[in-house]
């Protein structure tokens, strides 16, 4: 779905500390498909398992790909906390796919690589524009706002 963009200057609405979560893969080895398709597969399931439940913590989602290799998914999360009781609970789709990841990768020699940063952004240490723009990034995960309720310039929305 095309969303238009928004006239004008806007700012994330975001407020409190931002929990960023970044995800990826690269294959190693294209003929090794039975270690890496699994690993490709597997987080399309958990994002829809996540925006089906509006309780989850995952506020929106961003997926890049850097060439056919190398895939990242940029994730806002409502909390540390949230993140990591998805990660940990059994019952979701996160932990079965983990432990099948490790299964697979001790016969795997290197065939699937995986990657993940986590970033706890402390209000006042980060700050948006979007001119122009459909809602993206940290706009898409908590909305926006007209830029001159939190200052017109870069400098004065990382004050707080």
């Amino acid at each position: 779905m095309d969303v238009p963009p928004i006239a004008g200057r806007v700012t994330a609405a975001a407020e409190g500390d931002v929990v960023v979560f970044l995800i990826g893969m690269r294959i190693n080895r294209w003929r090794s498909v039975r270690h890496w398709l699994p690993t490709f597969m597997a987080m399309p399931r958990m994002l829809k398992e996540l925006a089906r439940e509006g309780d989850s913590g995952l506020l929106g989602f961003r997926g890049y790909s850097a060439g056919p290799r190398t895939h990242t998914v940029v994730q806002y999360w409502e909390s540390r906390e949230k993140l990591l009781a998805y990660a940990s609970t059994p019952e979701r789709q996160h932990r079965p796919a983990w432990t099948a990841f490790n299964r697979r990768a001790r016969n795997a020699a290197g065939s699937v690589g995986i990657w993940h940063e986590t970033y706890i952004v402390p209000a006042g240490s980060y700050e948006s524009i979007y001119h122009g723009m459909p809602p993206t990034g940290l706009g898409a995960a908590y909305g926006v706002e007209p830029v001159g309720r939190r200052g017109e310039r870069a400098a004065e929305r990382l004050a707080g």
